[in-house]
């Protein structure tokens, strides 16, 4: 089973080259990000006739979660349980479902803004829930992976120059401490490999060239636990995908995995 994450911003903006994608890489399972849409403008239509049913969690506006499946979407949950609101609302950036002989999520971590932002500590906050509600099946038998974009680099390797990014959000101590808890439940980290340069990047920013310059975060993961990571073959991050006209500032992270 080949299953990926990919923040596309945007799936109306992003369609043709999802759709052109899917096609081109066989994948089974696509945990999406960012979909910016509401569940009226969710091209299920399209996405059925290429052969994928799909799960969504979106009310329009800048998050949005969704998963597609050829391979069976099955005990679909919409939201995170427990999880805490912002604005007197819970967004929409958890959605999950068994695939194929896997339990997956598909997540899209706050952003988190700014330290002394009300949203970092939100963030915070959304990952403690993300814990505990993953927590049974991160112990279970079953291959069991959250993926998705979790705005947060691990580690100082995962970004071009942690300089730059001194006293900012995606680096802190808190933030990498709350996914040290949460591979704390049984989860590891599925590192990708790099089709290019020496790092797996998977988001480069828009702007100041920073995609040519490979100035870019690994931002997008894969969390798996022990029955999931022991069948992963390979992963990698499709680096080819970020580029072009019209492409996501973000690329697909893929794994391979000998599930049955």
């Amino acid at each position: 089973m080949r299953i990926a994450t990919w923040n596309v911003n945007s799936i109306t903006a992003r369609l043709p080259r999802l759709l052109a994608w899917l096609e081109s890489s066989g994948t089974d399972v696509l945990c999406i990000q960012e979909t910016k849409c509401t569940l009226e403008q969710f091209p299920t239509d399209a996405l059925r006739e290429a052969g994928y049913e799909s799960a969504v969690n979106a009310t329009g506006r800048w998050n949005g979660v969704a998963m597609l499946s050829r391979v069976g979407l099955t005990d679909v949950v919409t939201g995170l349980p427990g999880g805490p609101e912002y604005d007197g609302v819970q967004e929409p950036r958890a959605v999950s479902a068994t695939c194929g002989g896997a339990r997956v999520w598909s997540v899209y971590v706050p952003n988190g803004r700014e330290v002394a932002h009300e949203h970092y500590a939100y963030k915070l906050r959304w990952l403690e829930a993300l814990r505990e509600a993953v927590a049974a099946d991160a112990a279970g038998t079953l291959p069991f992976a959250v993926l998705g974009d979790y705005n947060i680099a691990p580690t100082d390797e995962d970004v071009w120059d942690p300089a730059v990014f001194e006293g900012a959000t995606h680096v802190t101590p808190a933030e990498r401490e709350a996914l040290a808890a949460l591979r704390g439940t049984g989860l590891s980290d599925v590192v990708p490999r790099p089709l290019k340069y020496d790092r797996p990047y998977s988001y480069w920013d828009y702007r100041q060239l920073a995609f040519p310059k490979n100035r870019g975060m690994r931002i997008d993961l894969v969390y798996g636990n022990a029955p999931f990571a022991a069948a992963v073959k390979d992963s990698y991050v499709d680096r080819e995908e970020r580029k072009g006209k019209g492409a996501s500032d973000h690329a697909p992270v893929v794994v391979d995995l000998d599930v049955r």
